[in-house]
């Protein structure tokens, strides 16, 4: 057995022969600092335009953990080391914290969560669209508590519209946009109890087609909830799970058709091939549901059958911008919560991955002159990588030493609780004997539990585009929503905008300075 302090020194011989020529000259690092430099002395210059797209992209327990590994993960898929890589977001200018709690949880879920960066308003794990005096599960605490969403705010204010998921449509991140419900699972009535639905509490993806009934592209997961149950999958036809769910025996495919304006093109579609060759100048309206459930992990993806979620960004964008009021688009990569929920670090990072991509095609198709983006996480997970790895060593691979008590390697990657809790024969098991770059390993943890749990700490908020300094330091997360309707001159808080989102002033900051020159008795 090699003893831990040689593997350490062959870690370190590692280390010195991985550093990059270029990076031995100090001068390198000087440059690089004083470009940045420039670049920051740069950001004085607000802009204050207003915002007349708005992209959230939220990625579901995407912590700052997440963002370093995918960052690494991103620079390896293309062969290079990967701590030096830049993830798109990583090229935004500006950077916050944001606080997750729920209003009655320390660590927080993606129900209580989504309610405060959508709709501005802190709420209870669990509960979505609603405020904290509504309580889980109980559906005579719902009315009166509704509270509205950005993505409400917008098409009031004549804004075409957006969703796009990778988890199912009515799952708790989607839902708070348009969902008033006092419990996260309440995904079509079949799930509901019967209490609740006679008291008249609607499931959520009923809502998806009632509350707000133009939202003008839906992407996602979900068919099953949409139709009667029992009903045959198009695509699962002998699987029984895929079935239809709902109780009423109403379909919702066919009443979201029925709503649509008859002057409007609206299609439906299942799967990738009819996606891309939906001729989109001639698309008004896009409802795709593109699994019974969730859609696949991007690692196990069909590629006739199911979209990445950067080809749905990319229809979603070239839809939605010929509205010439602006959008907001809600984009979540959901299934990086998923994969960390079952230990699977792989199927998580590369989810997160594929995200980063779809910030990359959104900032190619839109302007940072009248478009404000904004990417963040919910709450983060307890993943966590480590183990002093030299540069460049594979995200997934394993630490240069053996634990120094049980003299047994370990991997980079590890969680402090999930499913990778494994003992054999009485001891921790032995990584080396198992495929830990397999994409469905499960990484060890140190407290067995079937599904691995959030995090509680802080998460990042990266911003660009219009009023996006405002995003700034460490926030409450109900902050969230209040800056993107601020900057895009929608919702409440509207008197900063007075002629100020007119075609003619397309920024806020000149009129601001010119009231503020006028002398007061001229004013009043």
């Amino acid at each position: 057995m090699i003893l831990p302090f040689l593997v350490l020194a062959i870690g370190t011989c590692l280390t010195n022969s991985l550093v990059p020529e270029k990076e031995k000259d100090p001068d390198y690092w000087r440059k690089q600092a004083q470009e940045t430099l420039k670049n920051a002395l740069e950001l004085q210059k607000l802009n204050t335009n207003v915002a007349k797209k708005v992209i959230m992209f939220l990625g579901d327990g995407m912590g700052v953990s997440t963002v370093t590994a995918a960052r690494i993960l991103k620079g390896q898929l293309h062969h290079n080391p990967g701590e030096e890589t830049m993830l798109e977001m990583d090229k935004f200018p500006f950077v916050a914290l944001s606080k997750t709690y729920n209003t009655n949880a320390q660590v927080p879920d993606s129900a209580g969560t989504a309610t405060a960066y959508l709709c501005g308003v802190k709420a209870n794990e669990g509960t979505v669209g609603v405020s904290a005096a509504t309580e889980r599960t109980q559906c005579n605490t719902t009315q009166g508590n509704e509270v509205t969403s950005i993505l409400r705010w917008a098409k009031d204010a004549g804004k075409s519209v957006g969703i796009v998921t990778t988890t199912r449509v009515n799952h708790a991140t989607p839902s708070a946009a348009y969902a008033h419900s006092a419990d996260r699972d309440w995904y079509s009535d079949n799930e509901m109890p019967p209490e609740a639905l006679s008291q008249g509490c609607k499931d959520i993806a009923f809502q998806l087609m009632h509350n707000i009934k133009n939202i003008d592209v839906i992407m996602g997961g979900g068919r099953k909830y949409m139709y009667p149950k029992n009903r045959t999958d198009v695509e699962y036809e002998m699987d029984e799970k895929s079935r239809g769910t709902r109780l009423d025996g109403l379909n919702l495919i066919d009443i979201w058709k029925s709503f649509k304006p008859r002057h409007k093109h609206s299609h439906f579609v299942w799967n990738r091939t009819e996606l891309l060759a939906l001729n989109l100048h001639t698309v008004d309206y896009l409802l795709g549901l593109f699994e019974p459930g969730d859609m696949q992990y991007e690692l196990n993806r069909n590629n006739e059958t199911d979209p990445s979620l950067s080809e749905m960004v990319e229809v979603a964008i070239k839809i939605l911008q010929k509205n010439p009021k602006g959008f907001f688009l809600l984009v979540e990569g959901g299934r990086i919560d998923h994969g960390h929920h079952e230990g699977k670090a792989k199927q998580a990072l590369h989810e997160a991955v594929e995200m980063d991509r779809a910030i990359g095609q959104a900032s190619a198709m839109t302007s940072l002159n009248d478009t404000l983006t904004v990417v963040t996480a919910d709450h983060s997970h307890v993943f966590t990588f480590g183990g002093y790895t030299p540069r460049g060593n594979s995200i997934f691979g394993l630490a240069p030493m053996v634990s120094d008590t049980d003299k047994k390697p370990f991997t980079a990657i590890l969680y402090g609780n999930g499913p990778g809790y494994k003992v054999v024969g009485g001891e921790r098991e032995n990584v080396s004997m198992v495929d830990y770059a397999h994409n469905n390993y499960q990484a060890q943890s140190a407290v067995p539990l079937r599904h691995e749990t959030h995090g509680g700490e802080d998460v990042a908020v990266f911003a660009k585009g219009p009023m996006a300094h405002l995003l700034h330091g460490v926030h409450e997360q109900n902050y969230i929503p209040h800056v993107m309707a601020y900057a895009a001159c929608i919702g409440a808080n509207l008197d900063h905008c007075a002629q100020a989102s007119s075609t003619d002033s397309p920024t806020l900051a000149p009129l601001l300075l010119l009231l503020a020159l006028i002398p007061l008795h001229i004013l009043f």
